[in-house]
């Protein structure tokens, strides 16, 4: 008997106060919509960042040794930790990359062989900006080496854009998820305000606080339910009908971890996580302050 109660006091809150419901459900739904929108283009721009970062290499050029000190080399590099790959690059080998990428106008050079031998080292995509610089100012003192090339400020660049990215999409998550909250708290404590009379009478008759307060959670879980299955079908739409017809290129966008279904169950979790934390906030506040005299 309690628990149908419950639930039938919970679906009787939406005729109650449909506008503060539809407000709350439409709080919920555009804070959902947009935390996924988020969260796909974060995981996209943070996975294209690290294809970028995969991407640069720190270019050793050698002095004239001979096989055994660019053996050992070979063995320094690869034992450091922020070292991915090694690959050795011969004074023949470089003199063909060298004609490949300037074409015709490299015979002029005839048989002159003037490029050195090198190294390309590429790092791993997790290592920090700051690690891979001490890491090129050690082997640059490493015998044998006579220059080390590095894009230090490209990386420190992409490092600090993708660092503000993130912060801003922390931030805007928690600014629009506290906005959704605020709002089904708001309706929520119309809902109690409009049933005010009722709780001071069932307090009368000794029922609890908690008990008074179960139908307002399950009239805000009703709330998130509703807005996630209102968030996934507009998130469908908008990652299959309308970003395809009108931006082609953004059909590449891969969704989080490979699967639609992450990202779905992911909504449904935040809107009723919403929906029950504002609830309770609610009447939690307010039915404690319901008196009964």
């Amino acid at each position: 008997m309690s628990l149908r109660y419950v639930i039938k006091e919970g679906f009787s809150g939406f005729k109650r106060a449909r506008l503060s419901a539809f407000s709350s459900i439409t709080a919920i739904t555009l804070a959902v919509v947009l935390l996924a929108i988020l969260a796909r283009v974060s995981y996209n721009a943070y996975h294209l960042a690290q294809a970028i970062k995969s991407d640069v290499q720190v270019e050793v050029f050698l002095q004239d040794v001979d096989q055994s000190r660019i053996n050992a080399l070979r063995a320094s590099f690869l034992e450091h930790e922020v070292v991915q790959d090694v690959e050795f690059i011969s004074k023949e080998r470089a003199m063909e990359i060298f004609r490949a990428e300037f074409g015709p106008g490299s015979e002029v050079l005839g048989s002159v062989n003037f490029l050195p031998a090198s190294f390309r080292i590429t790092t791993k995509t997790d290592v920090p900006v700051s690690s891979i610089v001490l890491f090129v100012d050690e082997i640059s003192t490493y015998v044998g080496v006579e220059e080390v090339k590095f894009n230090q400020r490209g990386l420190e660049i992409l490092e600090e854009r993708l660092q503000l990215f993130v912060f801003g999409g922390i931030l805007a998550g928690l600014i629009i998820g506290l906005t959704a909250l605020v709002l089904v708290f708001n309706t929520i404590r119309l809902t109690i305000y409009a049933k005010r009379d009722l709780i001071k009478a069932m307090k009368l008759v000794g029922a609890t606080n908690s008990f008074i307060r179960r139908p307002f959670l399950v009239e805000g879980i009703l709330h998130g339910i509703v807005a996630s299955m209102i968030a996934t079908g507009f998130i469908w739409l908008f990652f299959h009908v309308f970003i395809p017809y009108y931006v082609p290129q953004a059909g590449i966008l891969s969704w989080p971890f490979g699967r639609w279904y992450f990202l779905t169950g992911a909504m449904v979790t935040i809107a009723i996580f919403m929906g029950l934390i504002g609830s309770r906030w609610a009447s939690s506040k307010f039915i404690n302050r319901t008196s009964i005299s």
